[in-house]
């Protein structure tokens, strides 16, 4: 029999995180994955980041994971958006070569020594007592361990729908995970069926560039990893066309036929990326609809028609894409199509991603009820870093919702749960100003060295650059510009009325218009900072005062998080407390008044029950 400390589930984005984490945390650890051809595979869209997403992918870069160094190396077009807003929603989004991006992923982890990949099909979770005890794959073998990370992503129990025609499958003509779902089940977990879609992807020869609006990347890129060195270039273009009255009266002519409209769906689908059909039917008074055409991969001649999911018919899907500028001509390679799959409910889950009642088995990915790569590869890194943890006889590594946006993905997964998949947001985050994805080294790295992922280097970068900005920072508070004709031409030329007497350099980065690299002209004492450097002292004097009072709400935040309450609690004892927060309470065991304050059907009320209980049960301690 085989032995390994942990055996990830699954070679998605999810699995390749926590299967590198534990390696690379010194677990001898296996990747069990349907398919070597699958590993790391972008079913859906070509890319890596977008808003909240992008932030995500930087937190996972910060702790030692490996999502933004491999998309780094394999990009082929880059942007930075919402930079028309401020700073806490500029988010990084990249077009990856997707063949390239696999290929990047599998030699990370065919390079790690405590690592070892298999194909294979986990049939059977092993346990003895409330303890996992290993697996045993389809085709017989038993394989020992101590801890389990199951990331199936949408492959279990899946079935592919394409108008009146189904099949169980998995994404992009793979094997659907058919014996997974009745072993979860034999564990008492409970599964829901979750639904996502993919666009048509379209021969390249057949599309018409010039009758589409090119849309170029950023001309000075900014990398997803903070150890990425050197200049990165744009090797792509991507192009944006619209859908029209005679798309939408294709749609709606033959909406009878969509397995949405018809029934044939049973599984929830995503809110915030609905099928053509969908927007077509909600929003009958848009005129039209934006799609977004981009490369799969340098040499390839497949395009992604992003936004324009679906589940129609062949037929209805051809029509459709006839009628859409650039694409009047274009011939089919991939069909779009819906897939239904099997997800478990989240709230069965502590915060650490470890199933509450079996120790030692952890949940990562979409089969968490998420979507995307990005929500995929931060409950990954996270999962595997606990995972070994166990192994290792650790405490659990919490992120909360102040530490991150991987802290707010669980934190929401785990008290609130989702009913359906669950998509990044920046709206999701309190305190989004205080978790930009430009200091998610700054919050991070240090978490992610103390458990042995991110390196040496990684923490000096990251030391050297919050001490060089508060450096900076201290030198321009009292740095003072004097009166001068010199001075006087500098506010004229950024638009600013003439100063009555001397400047404090740091009030003037606090005026719109006005960075720490103009003060070049005026500042005896300037020296150029590194790129990253001069973004933070611009940040933290332009938002001091909305940065103060975040911290503030944080530290209230936190007083909650640091009430701790007890674990294996049966709440049903406190009649004080509403039945419906008793039941809550008790089947989800909160660590924290703060985390059973957002547990759905936990009212103020119950809240402060509990803080009189928790006062009047600490006396009692006390006194005995």
């Amino acid at each position: 029999m085989d032995r390994f400390d942990i055996v990830v589930i699954g070679a998605g984005h999810a699995g390749c995180e926590a299967a590198l984490a534990g390696a690379r945390m010194g677990l001898h650890t296996l990747l069990l994955t349907l398919n070597l051809d699958a590993i790391a595979l972008m079913p859906c869209n070509p890319a890596i980041g977008g808003t909240g997403k992008g932030h995500l992918v930087r937190e996972i870069d910060a702790l030692g994971g490996e999502m933004g160094r491999a998309i780094d190396d394999t990009f082929i077009q880059s942007r930075m958006l919402n930079t028309g807003k401020g700073p806490a929603v500029h988010s990084l989004r990249a077009q990856a070569d997707k063949r390239a991006y696999q290929e990047r992923m599998k030699r990370a982890l065919f390079a790690e020594p405590n690592l070892e990949v298999r194909q294979g099909e986990c049939g059977e979770i092993l346990t003895e007592g409330s303890a996992v005890t290993g697996v045993r794959t389809t085709t017989g073998a038993q394989i020992a361990c101590r801890a389990v990370v199951v990331c199936s992503g949408v492959y279990l129990d899946s079935r592919i729908i394409i108008g009146e025609a189904s099949w169980q499958g998995g994404p992009q003509g793979l094997l659907a995970s058919a014996h997974l779902a009745g072993a979860l089940r034999r564990l008492g977990i409970a599964l829901r069926r979750f639904k996502t879609g993919t666009p048509p992807r379209i021969e390249e020869r057949s599309i018409d560039f010039d009758e589409m609006e090119p849309q170029p990347g950023d001309e000075t890129i900014t990398p997803f990893s903070f150890m990425t060195d050197g200049t990165l270039k744009n090797r792509a273009q991507c192009y944006l066309t619209y859908t029209n009255e005679e798309t939408h009266r294709i749609i709606r002519e033959n909406i009878h036929r969509a397995p949405m409209y018809q029934g044939t769906i049973k599984g929830t689908g995503a809110r915030y990326c609905p099928s053509i059909e969908d927007k077509i039917m909600r929003f009958a008074d848009k005129e039209r609809h934006q799609l977004f055409l981009e490369p799969e991969a340098l040499h390839t001649n497949e395009w992604y028609v992003q936004g324009l999911s679906t589940s129609l018919p062949e037929d209805v899907q051809i029509a459709m894409l006839h009628t859409i500028p650039g694409l009047r001509h274009a011939r089919v390679l991939r069909l779009a199509y819906a897939i239904e799959y099997e997800c478990i409910d989240p709230l069965q889950l502590r915060a650490d991603l470890s199933l509450r009642a079996l120790n030692g088995l952890y949940f990562a990915g979409q089969i968490n009820g998420t979507s995307g790569y990005e929500e995929a590869g931060a409950q990954g890194i996270l999962a595997g870093i606990n995972a070994a943890r166990f192994v290792q006889g650790r405490e659990s590594v919490i992120l909360g919702r102040d530490q991150g946006y991987i802290g707010v993905l669980v934190d929401d997964l785990t008290t609130k749960g989702t009913n359906e998949p669950y998509r990044m947001m920046t709206s999701r985050c309190e305190y989004r100003l205080l978790l930009r994805q430009d200091n998610a080294d700054l919050r991070l790295t240090e978490i992610g060295h103390s458990v042995g992922l991110a390196s040496d280097e990684r923490l000096a970068r990251m030391q050297r650059k919050r001490t060089q900005t508060l450096e900076a920072i201290a030198r321009l508070k009292k740095t003072w510009i004097a009166k001068s004709d010199a001075l006087d031409r500098f506010m004229a030329l950024h638009g600013q009325g003439e100063a009555a007497g001397s400047v404090c350099a740091a009030d003037l980065i606090r005026r719109p218009g006005i960075g720490y690299a103009d003060l070049e002209m005026i500042d005896p004492a300037w020296t150029p900072l590194p790129r990253e450097v001069l973004q933070q002292v611009d940040i933290f004097l332009r938002y001091e005062g909305y940065l103060e009072k975040e911290r503030r709400q944080v530290e209230a935040f936190r007083r909650s998080e640091d009430t701790l309450l007890p674990q294996g609690f049966d709440y049903m004892t406190l009649d004080t407390l509403r039945i419906e927060a008793r039941q809550k309470l008790t089947a989800q065991q909160p660590r924290s008044l703060g985390e059973a304050s957002r547990i759905s059907g936990v009212s103020p009320g119950d809240i402060t029950v509990l803080m009189v209980w928790l006062e009047k049960r600490s006396r009692e301690h006390h006194v005995n």
